[in-house]
């Protein structure tokens, strides 16, 4: 497609005024742009009226900045975009991390459409078309479900799933991130994610993904237990476990590309010191026989990759900590020998050598062991082409 954008010197000065203001935890993802690239991203993403001194990327209206709230030089995800179909979910997750930083509750457990959703896509789109932005990595949904049971009524998830393909040209990787992956064994969610995952030979990363043997799309399903009894305690509103096993196979074999999300990783017996999760009124969430039964699933339905991240004791920001998840603080606090817990991000972590030794270390040794590829949530983040 032909764009005579840049030969308008009034859209490349608005472009140029535009980045002197960009807030500067943004600018590092900007400066690894060439310098057209930069002003086409900048009209996109940058406010054009703001009378702000600083300009954050707040201008899409639903295809936005990935993350709006990171500063580029600690979490560099770069240029990408990210479609929240909904707000709110079903799942009603306890260990969810939006509660951070959304007045979201433990216990809600409700979807809502946005407000003009279709419209707002279609001129996000077709911003992104004027404006002529390189192509770039698009994540559908990071913060919200984007299949749960509203969609069988709205079907905006796949309305924008169809548009993405209308305008495949314009992204790279396409990631799909769901607990409820049922929802896209229907045919026209099917096709819709067949055709998003084969590129045609004049896209513009056509030979890149070619050459380096890279699926052009991703299914991220996440399910981090084996047995109902843990999902029904910590994801009361998600599918159950065979459920997601059953679809996780059909979509597989569908020639679906599949990625499996242990997220998060809980800690699990035996603990140190002799203790267990019963001696803190828990019990095992995720034995290290439900991880082993994770992993050789995958093996054995040829899923290529495990994902994974440690568990966020998050603090919310409405209400107070339940029990069961400050009960998950004090076996964290237990790990790390009464030291004080990491807090970053509206959540405590545990120190990294704790995480890799307690939590990552079993999951790693199994996957290596059946030769699956894992990465961090972060780390297959930034490597998402």
């Amino acid at each position: 497609m032909t764009n005579t954008l840049f030969d308008d010197t009034i859209d490349s000065s608005l472009a140029c005024s535009l980045l002197e203001r960009i807030d500067s935890k943004y600018v590092p993802a900007f400066e690894r742009l060439s310098e057209e690239e930069q002003h086409k991203a900048a009209l996109y993403f940058l406010p054009h009226t703001s009378g702000k001194t600083t300009l954050p990327v707040t201008r899409p209206r639903v295809i936005k900045w990935y993350c709006p709230f990171a500063d580029q030089k600690f979490f560099p995800s770069g240029v990408r975009y990210c479609i929240n179909v909904y707000t709110g979910c079903e799942h009603g997750c306890r260990y969810c991390y939006v509660q951070g930083y959304s007045n979201v509750k433990m216990t809600d457990s409700t979807a809502k459409c946005k407000d003009n959703f279709r419209h707002q896509l279609l001129k996000d789109l077709a911003d992104i078309e004027k404006y002529d932005v390189s192509c770039t990595p698009v994540h559908l949904s990071n913060s919200t479900e984007a299949f749960g049971p509203i969609e069988s009524q709205f079907q905006n998830s796949l309305f924008a799933l169809e548009k993405l393909r209308e305008h495949r040209h314009r992204f790279s990787t396409v990631t799909i991130l769901t607990k409820n992956p049922s929802a896209l064994l229907h045919t026209s969610y099917l096709d819709t994610l067949l055709a998003l995952s084969r590129l045609h030979s004049s896209h513009p990363r056509y030979m890149y993904f070619q050459n380096n043997g890279l699926p052009s799309l991703w299914l991220e399903v996440s399910l981090a237990f084996w047995n109902d009894k843990s999902r029904e305690m910590l994801e009361p509103g998600a599918p159950s476990v065979d459920e997601r096993l059953d679809a996780i196979a059909q979509l597989q074999q569908s020639g679906v590309p599949v990625a499996l999300r242990i997220d998060p990783l809980f800690p699990r017996d035996p603990l140190p010191n002799g203790k267990a999760m019963s001696n803190f009124e828990l019990f095992d969430f995720q034995s290290h026989e439900d991880l082993q039964n994770l992993v050789s699933f995958c093996k054995h339905k040829g899923i290529r990759k495990i994902i994974y991240s440690p568990l966020k004791i998050t603090n919310p920001r409405v209400g107070k900590l339940p029990i069961l998840m400050q009960n998950l603080k004090h076996v964290y606090e237990h790990l790390t020998n009464d030291q004080p817990l990491e807090f970053r991000g509206g959540s405590w972590r545990l120190p990294h050598g704790v995480a890799q030794s307690a939590l990552l270390d079993p999951l790693l040794r199994l996957c290596q062991k059946e030769g699956i590829a894992t990465k961090g949530c972060k780390e297959n983040l930034l490597a998402t082409p």
